[in-house]
Parts: structure tokens; sequence; C-alpha cells
């Protein structure tokens, strides 16, 4: 019995002398380099007594040597559990307590040696640069490994959700959901083995680690492995580079920078956007800066991705494009379930191979979101436009329900986003005792001193109804965001509850 995902992945770069990673300072590791040191790891996992089915939790700055934990896992059977690094020791807490981890390799591991002394987890720490006790105690071991058998239904990683309600989820992903997204996300995006990708995303979340890294090892690619994302590295590297994947603070970043321009992306064929909303006003002005359309697409923790904008045709602005290749999307009633209309409302429901198996140790709500017949509840709302391109109009947990009336937040953010002044927006719904909830605008203005809130007032009440115009509009320097780019409106419901109440 093979191992699908190894062999799929990994095996078949034995002996290969191509460069596999790219450094910024001109430093290489090849395939065959990067999977010796990936079963040093796996003998030293196997000596420390972990088994198939055993959970690894990783939590570690992104290096050669993180994501080569990565491979090792695969290749040994262990469950990777890989962690924010901006998680902090009561939160790591969880996570291992939840996912019952035997080992944790950490870069802050002096702070969590009680979480490891607690729940008798074996520590190590990989610092920054890759050393570390894990590294140090792997260079001994043989580089050689036979991969463990393992089959598509296997489970290869919990992810967690990052747990803005309730608790954090462990979504358990399997080999085939991995694979079968990337060998449908190399066919859709036309790479092959003389693409080199510019990676600056993290590697603890599925967009760095399972959609970048493993599009590249199917292709038989290069990556040029940045430890972040900073503006002068990814103007250096771009001649180097055929294509990037980002999320949108990369794009409006470069946008903010004179040297982006149809020469200095002249050698990329693809820009990827993903893991928050791309603003349809980023994406023209990229678009009129390089003469390049970014590709946005859609994807979560649970299923990996799920809709993509064509490589070739039009790239819509505002939308996310298609359901992939062996992935059905349908737009659902939140209430009945019924399948809804193109054009309507209703909450995006997905199934296909992508789609995970359940939420470790949490069966009920597995059930709540995971339909017997495989469709995934994905608490996003949208609807399908008349050209068949999906639209996400914000979380269902966002919906604004004033005085009976459904509010979506996205329809006052692009007209907020598009007044004089404002960089950007965001719209929530606070409690409200005669309404139930109202609505409260979030501004952050950009550098042009044009934000007038008299103004946009003005505006909003010409162009919307009544029960959707803001009763506050309140100025801020940031909008909160995660590691991966996504505002935090939980974060701003607690902080301006009570500014809509008058």
């Amino acid at each position: 019995m093979s191992n699908l995902l190894y062999d799929s992945l990994f095996g078949c770069h034995a002996g290969d002398d191509k460069p596999f990673l790219t450094f910024a300072d001109g430093g290489q590791i090849s395939y065959d380099a990067f999977l010796r040191m990936a079963s040093r790891f796996a003998n030293t996992m196997k000596a420390a007594g972990l088994m198939a089915g055993d959970r690894l939790a990783v939590q570690v700055e992104k290096s050669a040597e993180a994501l080569a934990v990565y491979a090792a896992c695969v290749q040994s059977g262990v469950i990777l559990l890989p962690l924010n690094t901006a998680y902090k020791p009561a939160e790591v807490d969880y996570f291992i307590s939840d996912s019952g981890a035997r080992m944790l390799i950490a870069g802050d591991a002096e702070n969590l040696q009680p979480v490891a002394a607690v729940h008798d987890v074996i520590l190590h720490h990989m610092a920054a640069d890759g050393s570390g006790s894990f590294t140090s105690l792997a260079a001994t071991a043989s580089d050689q490994f036979a991969p463990v058998a393992r089959a598509g239904n296997d489970l290869a990683a919990f992810l967690y959700t990052s747990g803005t309600t309730g608790r954090s989820k462990g979504a358990m992903l399997t080999q085939n959901n991995l694979l079968s997204n990337a060998q449908t996300l190399v066919d859709a995006w036309r790479f092959t083995e003389d693409d080199v990708l510019l990676h600056a995303l993290p590697i603890f979340h599925t967009h760095g680690l399972f959609v970048a890294t493993n599009i590249i090892l199917l292709a038989r690619a290069s990556m040029i492995f940045l430890p972040k994302f900073d503006v002068d590295s990814v103007f250096a590297l771009l001649p180097q580079a055929t294509s990037m994947m980002g999320v949108p603070t990369f794009y409006t970043r470069l946008l903010d920078d004179e040297r982006l321009t149809a020469d200095s992306t002249r050698h990329i064929r693809l820009f990827v956007s993903g893991s928050a909303p791309l603003l349809a006003e980023t994406h023209l002005q990229f678009s009129a800066r390089t003469g390049q359309q970014i590709l946005e697409r859609y994807g979560m923790t649970e299923t990996n991705m799920n809709t993509t904008n064509p490589y070739d045709g039009p790239r819509r602005a505002g939308t996310v494009g298609m359901p992939l290749a062996g992935v059905e999307l349908k737009i659902t009633d939140p209430e009945t379930g019924a399948t809804l209309e193109n054009g309507t409302i209703g909450q995006i429901e997905v199934r296909g191979p992508n789609v995970f198996v359940g939420y470790w140790n949490m069966p009920e709500k597995t059930r709540e979101e995971l339909r017997e017949d495989g469709f995934f509840i994905t608490g996003d709302l949208g609807f399908i436009d008349d050209q068949g391109y999906v639209q996400i109009v914000g979380r269902n947990k966002d919906l604004i329900i004033a005085g009976g009336y459904n509010i979506y937040p996205k329809e006052i953010e692009l007209i907020l986003d598009d007044q004089p002044g404002v960089l950007e927006s965001a719209v929530i719904g606070v409690p409200h005792a005669d309404f139930g909830e109202s609505v409260v605008g979030i501004l952050v203005p950009d550098d042009s001193g044009l934000l007038d809130l008299e103004k946009i007032t003005e505006t909003l009440a010409a162009s919307l109804a009544k029960f959707k115009q803001p009763r506050k509009l309140v100025v801020v320097d940031a909008l909160p965001r995660n590691a991966m780019g996504k505002v935090q409106k939980n974060i701003l419901r607690d902080t301006y509850g009570s500014a809509g109440s008058a």
C-alpha cells in the first residue's frame, strides 16, 4: 500500500537536483536536498515515538525547515497541526489540549514549556532561521525514510478555524482533500515546471501551505521563498518569478509604490489574490497600472479552494469567479435550505473532493455545517450573477437585521469605499433597543484630507433606503485584521457596540 499524498507531491522528486526553494540572498535548496531533510525529520519524529495518526503541532516562523516538517508529517502519516505564530500560550494550550498533539515544535519554546508540561507533550525549539533543538537532533538521523502507507481518506492535517464566534474548530483534512484540490488548481491556473512562484505568504495557513506549496510540488516548479511580504524584496525579485500569490494587502502595498508598472511586472504571467475580499477598486487600479488582471479566487479552511476567476476569460472585479472543476456550489435559503435562483442572495454551500470530513471532537458542529449529502454550509452569503460568477456579500454572522429587514454590509461598504477621502470601510450591526440592530459605518481615511462625514451621509441618504443608512459613522486609523488580512468585525462590534443605539 502506498502513501498517496507523499508519492504524488514529494516521492517523485527523489534525486532531483532542480531548485525547489530559492531565498532572497540567492541561496537555494534542491528538491533532493529538501526531501533528505524531511526524511531526517521523519526519522526524528519516529524515534520520539510518533506514529501514523498522531498529531504534531507547529508554531514556528517560515523557513525551509518549517516546510520540511510538513513533508515529514506526510511521509510518516503524522497529522500536521500548523498554528498561527501570533497565538499566545493560552491559545496554544487549547489547541494542544483539543487535538491531543504529542509533539510541539515552537519558536517560543521557553514560554510554552508550561503548556507542554501540563499536556505531557514533547517540546522542541525551532528558530526563525530553522535552527533549534529539533533540527539539531535531526542532524544525525538517517536521510532515508520509507513512507508509511496512507490512503486518500486518511487524515493529513488539522486546520483550526479563527474562532471569532465561539471555540476554534479543528477542520479535519484528508490526503485526498489536499491532493485533489492541488491537481485541479495546477490545471486551472496552468502551472508547469517552468514556473517560479514568488512565495511571501505564511505557511501556517491553507493559502501558503496547501495551495501554493502543493501546486509547485505537483508541477515540479520552483518557489522564491520569502520569510514575509516586503515591498522592496518583492520588486527586486519579480523579474525572477512567473507568478505570485497574495492577500489583498500585498496588492494595495504594491499600488502605493511608484515602482509598480507594466515593465516591473512583465515577467509575471499570473497574480492570484485570496484569503480576504479584494476590493473592485484595487483590481481596477492594478490593471490600469500593470496591464494585468489579478485573478481572485474563493476558499476557506474547511475546503481549500472552491471557485476561481478564469485563467482565460474575463476576471471580473468584485467576483470570485466560478466553481472549480469537480466542485458543486449552490445558493440556499438560510432558513429552509432550499436552492435559490441566480441573482438571489443566500448562503453559499459547496460539495466536492476538496471538502473536509468534519470537525475534530465536535460531532454536533459537524452535523450543523456538513449536510448528509456532502454539502458544506460555508457561512458566507452571496449570489450567482447572470454570467455565472459568484459574488460574496459577507458572512452570515455579519448579516444585519434591523426592524425585520435584512441588510448586507457589502452593499453599504461599496458606497462608502467610493467616497472622496475614504481609503476603506467596514459596516457592522450593533444592538438597538427598538430595531434589534442598527447600522454603523467604520471609515479609514486616506491621505487626501477630503473626508467629509456630512457629505458622505448625504450621499448615503440619496443612495440607500432609510433602514440601510448608518446611524453613525466612525473614523479610525485602521481596521483590525487577522494574519491573512481579513477584517475582524467581531472586534469592531465589541468596540463600537453602543455606537448606534442612540
